[in-house]
């Protein structure tokens, strides 16, 4: 009876697996829940006290508050969320400031070609500005109209679809311009320089 127990429910979730097709990422299973994963502690930051910071290659740095940041203007794009370690969280509405809009304050300069990002608590995450300057990344607020729990990154998070969620970095406190790439705090530690889910890149 056990057995059987567990046959059905695993064939319920590989069915639930298979009606998303293309969208699903080889070795990612779905979920129904958003599990909590998180390196060290759970920053807790309240708006008035949030600063975001803009450095390196850029035209001229600058810092802004949450008002300010606010003010860049707000979406919704509906995208789904794959972890790295294999459960997908999908068709997710993210509500929140779109990337490209604190791109166009920025101003990077030509010679920019890379992005630490940097967060509350020390950490930091690498992109190609290819892979940031998208209409579809997003500083997230919200998720299916709900604001973002401390432990999802709230007040705000990155959210870049496209690549595994480590990328999209938990309480984000600025964006650092770089002439070349180099890793970040994951990246230094065995995980992929870029984290494509459909080609699975997980480790180096």
């Amino acid at each position: 009876m056990v057995r059987s127990l567990f046959g059905s429910r695993r064939a319920r979730r590989k069915k639930a697996d298979e009606m998303y097709g293309d969208r699903l990422p080889a070795g990612q299973h779905t979920v129904t829940n958003w599990p909590v994963l998180t390196y060290g502690y759970t920053p807790d930051i309240a708006p008035e006290d949030w600063e975001f910071s803009i450095t390196g290659l850029v035209e001229r740095e600058f810092t802004m508050d949450f008002r300010t940041f606010l003010a860049a203007g707000s979406v919704v794009i509906h995208a789904d969320f794959h972890c790295v370690t294999t459960f997908s969280v999908m068709d997710n509405d993210w509500g929140g400031i779109p990337v490209q809009a604190i791109l166009e304050k920025a101003k990077p300069l030509p010679e920019a070609v890379a992005v630490m990002v940097h967060c509350y608590g020390g950490y930091t995450t690498n992109l190609l500005l290819d892979d940031l300057d998208r209409p579809e990344n997003l500083f997230a607020l919200r998720r299916n109209g709900e604001p973002l729990a401390r432990e999802h990154g709230g007040p705000m998070r990155l959210i870049v679809p496209h690549l595994y969620a480590w990328k999209s970095a938990k309480w984000v406190n600025g964006l650092q311009f770089l002439p070349r790439d180099r890793p970040g705090f994951w990246e230094v530690n065995g995980y992929h320089m870029r984290g494509d889910p459909f080609e699975e890149e997980r480790f180096s």
